[in-house]
């Protein structure tokens, strides 16, 4: 009798164990929400995407805000599907990235321009930049050239005809204070200030280190910079519902309003 007794309640045990399981998994399944995973970085992209996270939410999208700090990672892991978009970066360096690692890669949404900006902690104006300066850069091709060009721009350098943003430290012609380049991961710039003379920062990274464009940057980029910040998928996706409802989304008055509020300049609405 023991024995039947103890099978029985072993037998109950597992039915409510299964019991339980299946409504644990339940909700799982009937959310009836789509997920959409996004890769950003924190400022302004992130940021911008919780914006919309409420209305995509009403649409039955459940976005889901990855948040990554390079530039290498998020277009890899939308082209291994790790990710059904990326939110982080302009048109010139998906371009490239792209090219040079044969990845399927389009944008869907134009949404904002970051000026890039030459800051520093050591002088207040571009004329005090003594002898010897070190001035630190982005790494990346295309952050590089986009900074070289600044630079030139400002008066600190001089390049070569014609090379524009793809310019590298080879086509430097004039160096009239003899600056020292030194090349740093893009997110590691706003760190470099203490040691260096200047640093020419993407204004995603200065935001994140609460520096002002408008206010701290010693020079900036003019408004009609190409380089627009978009939206980043798979090639062949831009069709897809979830899809076209965040594009639509990201370019939406409510997202103008947040960015010409919110950034007061230092990112300006490119729709």
């Amino acid at each position: 009798m023991k024995r039947i007794a103890l099978l029985l309640t072993l037998i109950l045990s597992l039915a409510v164990v299964a019991g339980c399981g299946g409504k644990t998994q339940a909700p799982a399944a009937t959310s009836g929400k789509t997920v959409l995973k996004v890769g950003a970085t924190a400022v302004p992209h992130a940021e911008i995407l919780q914006v919309i996270k409420p209305t995509l939410e009403k649409e039955g999208i459940d976005l889901q805000i990855v948040e990554m700090s390079d530039y290498v990672r998020p277009n890899l892991a939308v082209a291994e599907k790790e990710l059904d978009a990326n939110f982080f970066q302009h048109i010139p360096y998906l371009t490239k990235f792209a090219a040079e690692r044969n990845l399927q890669l389009t944008y869907t949404a134009a949404v904002h321009i970051e000026p890039m900006g030459i800051y520093s902690k050591k002088i207040k104006n571009l004329n005090d930049v003594p002898t010897g300066a070190v001035v630190a850069i982005p790494n990346d091709p295309t952050n590089g050239g986009r900074a070289l060009a600044l630079l030139a721009k400002a008066g600190v350098i001089g390049l070569k005809d014609g090379v524009g943003v793809n310019a590298t430290v080879k086509d430097i012609t004039a160096n009239p204070k003899n600056v020292k380049i030194r090349e740093l991961e893009a997110p590691q710039l706003p760190r470099a200030l203490d040691d260096v003379t200047l640093a020419v920062i993407n204004t995603n990274y200065a935001l994140e280190a609460k520096l002002v464009p408008t206010k701290d940057a010693l020079f900036i980029e003019q408004k009609d910079s190409p380089y627009v910040n978009v939206l980043v998928v798979r090639k062949g996706d831009e069709n897809r519902p979830e899809i076209q409802k965040l594009t639509k989304a990201l370019t939406s008055e409510e997202v103008r309003k947040f960015i010409t509020e919110k950034y007061q300049g230092a990112v300006v609405p490119a729709f």
